[in-house]
């Protein structure tokens, strides 16, 4: 998995948001119930900030696509099928 990330492109941390997506588009959080890179109850606190349809795997750890791939595709098609 390490050798999967890149590292992010300088002109990324330059640009400005004037409108956050998460205020006006549909959006899905999937809050891994063990994890200890990012605690649960933030992963929480987003989700509910953004309004976003939320799916909580008990006892999933931060590389939850790894541990239940299953239901991380799950959440990813039902989003899939709510685009526009």
């Amino acid at each position: 998995m390490a050798r999967s990330q890149v590292l992010n492109f300088a002109d990324n941390f330059k640009a400005v948001i004037t409108t956050a997506a998460w205020r006006s588009k549909p959006s899905w959080m999937l809050v891994a119930g063990s994890d200890r890179t990012i605690n649960p109850d933030l992963e929480r606190w987003y989700a509910t900030r953004a309004n976003s349809h939320k799916v909580e795997v008990p006892g999933a750890s931060h590389s939850v696509y790894v541990s239940h791939p299953k239901e991380v595709a799950a959440l990813i098609e039902e989003a899939a099928s709510h685009a526009r």
